[in-house]
């Protein structure tokens, strides 16, 4: 053994790696949630969508948000991913509130850190108001349709409030196309936490490696193949995988090449 690699033996056995590390990589590309979670020759029994943004398009919403905080559109990532954090600060603490809410406060606090001004109500309306009509994205229907007849279930699974997601199918006229629709606030806890996805398959009396989760969101994604669904990301502008996360088997630009993915499986 030459020096360099008597030198990396010595580091790697300090860390409890040099037994461990390379044999692990192995056993976890086969593993049996591996085989499940690629096995795109077979069909999933349940396919749960997420609601806004990978079958409502959030354009309206965001020019809203974008309105109260002064026309910085710029700022609505930082909105964004500081209510995803919130959300989950509170399923953490054994907390919940209404996503919307959330969104609210998540505003205000957007708002205070760049000197705007907004009150409660505002932060509210600015939210709450646009998101009751956003307009399903232009394949959507179709794409659902074809699911629908290729005889898969379709299920919709959101954080949102029960309230608020029947409003928008309502709205967007999507309702006929799902046999049931899933809240988060029913289990009290948000997506991404592996009990949501776990509540969620047990509701519809089926096993996580039978469940697809079909999102636009790379933490939705990445938490529904932790907890050992399939996953379908949809990769909206602007949207991404999480690097660290297993590869969904599907991962295409808009619903109709899903639908016509899945349409294919036996």
């Amino acid at each position: 053994m030459n020096r360099n690699r008597r030198e990396f033996a010595k580091k790697t056995a300090l860390f409890g790696l040099a037994s461990a590390v390379i044999p692990q990589v192995g056993l976890a590309s086969n593993s049996p949630k591996n085989k499940t979670r690629f096995a795109s020759e077979t069909r999933p029994k349940v396919l749960f969508f997420d609601v806004n943004e990978t079958l409502l398009d959030l354009t309206a919403m965001k020019k809203s948000v974008g309105k109260a905080l002064g026309d910085r559109s710029d700022l609505l990532p930082l909105w964004f991913t500081t209510m995803l954090q919130y959300s989950l600060v509170s399923t953490v603490g054994r907390q919940y509130n209404d996503f919307g809410l959330i969104g609210a406060a998540a505003l205000q606090m957007v708002a205070a850190n760049h000197d705007i001004s907004i009150s409660e109500s505002e932060a509210k309306e600015a939210i709450l108001t646009p998101i009751r009509s956003l307009p399903a994205h232009t394949e959507v229907k179709a794409a659902l349709k074809q699911l629908k007849d290729a005889g898969y279930k379709l299920v919709s699974f959101t954080n949102s409030s029960n309230k608020g997601v029947s409003t928008q199918f309502q709205n967007a006229g999507l309702t006929e196309f799902f046999e049931e629709r899933l809240s988060v606030e029913d289990i009290g806890k948000f997506k991404p936490h592996a009990d949501a996805y776990d509540w969620a398959a047990r509701k519809m009396g089926v096993k996580p490696e039978e469940c697809m989760l079909i999102a636009a969101h790379g933490w939705d994604i990445a938490g529904a193949l932790w907890a050992n669904w399939r996953g379908a990301f949809i990769g909206r502008p602007g949207a991404q995988l999480y690097p660290l996360a297993p590869k969904p088997e599907i991962a295409v630009s808009n619903l109709t090449l899903v639908a016509q993915q899945l349409v294919a499986l036996k």
